[in-house]
């Protein structure tokens, strides 16, 4: 087992020079996120009123606090009594998989351990789709649906529910985004087959969308 780096010792910075150009996720340390903020932040109607898409990122890259509540207004455990997520999903199946893909690798979320596992080193931003802002983006949240864990629910069900789970997850990141004046987009047109490979999915796992997140181009 690596070992974990404390998260305040990470907290003025994101992954950097974890992977050195390395293609083995053995080449990446796991990164513990900091707990969830849940007082304070603008409020709902305000967030909803300033949601917007945008496909322009400064090359900042994004504070490991940031990121950390990011993750789990998109898919954290907001009841861990039951370990229920802040997005729905159909009979609570969780079907949903957040990858974070950076410069340095790819990392999959363990909402229930809040943690960042890493999957694959070296930087496949612009792998992701043909559009420029992916690899600009200093982060592209790719949202992969795990068909196995729904049980025996038709593939049309099964699909129609992770578009929705995917839906919701999209929209929680953007009302966070707008919440901390950050830029984000969601991206429908990506590399799928690509993507599996590159990131060693299994067959019953479904590229479903990706987005971007960081700050407005503006900031440096």
């Amino acid at each position: 087992m690596s070992r974990i780096v404390p998260a305040a010792a990470a907290a003025c910075f994101f992954l950097f020079a974890l992977a050195g150009g390395a293609s083995g996720a053995q080449d990446l340390k796991p990164i513990p996120l900091f707990k969830p903020r849940v007082e304070g932040g603008r409020l709902l109607l305000s967030a909803l009123k300033d949601r917007r898409s945008s496909r322009e990122f400064s090359p900042k890259k994004l504070p490991l606090r940031v990121v950390s509540h990011l993750l789990w207004c998109a898919w954290g455990v907001n009841r861990p009594e039951s370990g229920k997520r802040t997005a729905p999903s159909a009979l609570n199946r969780q079907e949903m998989d957040v990858y974070v893909i950076t410069a340095e690798g790819v990392y999959l979320y363990d909402a229930a351990a809040n943690l960042l596992r890493p999957v694959v080193a070296g930087d496949i931003r612009a792998k992701v789709g043909r559009q420029p802002f992916l690899g600009e983006a200093p982060m592209v949240l790719l949202y992969v649906a795990d068909l196995a864990r729904m049980g025996n629910m038709s593939d049309d069900v099964k699909i129609t529910a992770a578009a929705v789970s995917t839906g919701s997850i999209i929209q929680n990141v953007y009302l966070y985004c707008a919440s901390e004046g950050l830029n984000t987009v969601a991206v429908g047109s990506v590399d799928r087959d690509g993507l599996k490979t590159l990131m060693n999915l299994r067959p019953e796992q479904r590229v479903m969308m990706a987005q971007c997140v960081g700050y407005p181009k503006s900031v440096r």
